[in-house]
């Protein structure tokens, strides 16, 4: 199994949300998160101050997958996420080991 890590721009959400689904992706998780890379941020005019913005508003989404629909995935994420600017985002891939369901114990890949 894949665990991929995915951290687009907010508004490409839904986008991302339903290339997976397509694919036959059943759930995710979604976290708010800020960070930066190569745009280091920009700078805004407030009330004639110039203010720095370090953070910029991110979406981290996190999806547990067998090893046969990871590409896939990936696939689908780049494709829906690309806006072709700077800040589109990262993709991470690690394998996972085990998965448990808390509620029926079920492990592996039934659990996902």
């Amino acid at each position: 199994m894949k665990k991929i890590e995915a951290v687009i721009k907010p508004f490409k959400l839904d986008d991302v949300k339903e290339a997976l689904q397509d694919i036959g992706v059943q759930g995710m998780t979604v976290l708010e998160a800020k960070g930066y890379g190569r745009q280091k941020g920009h700078s805004e005019l407030y009330r004639g101050a110039e203010y720095v913005i370090d953070f910029l508003p991110k979406i981290k989404l996190e999806v547990v997958v067998s090893d046969d629909l990871y590409p896939a995935v990936v696939e689908a994420i780049q494709t829906a996420a690309r806006t072709g600017k700077i800040g589109d985002g990262k993709i991470f891939v690690t394998d996972v080991i085990d998965v448990i369901r808390i509620r029926t114990g079920e492990t592996g890949a039934q659990a996902v």
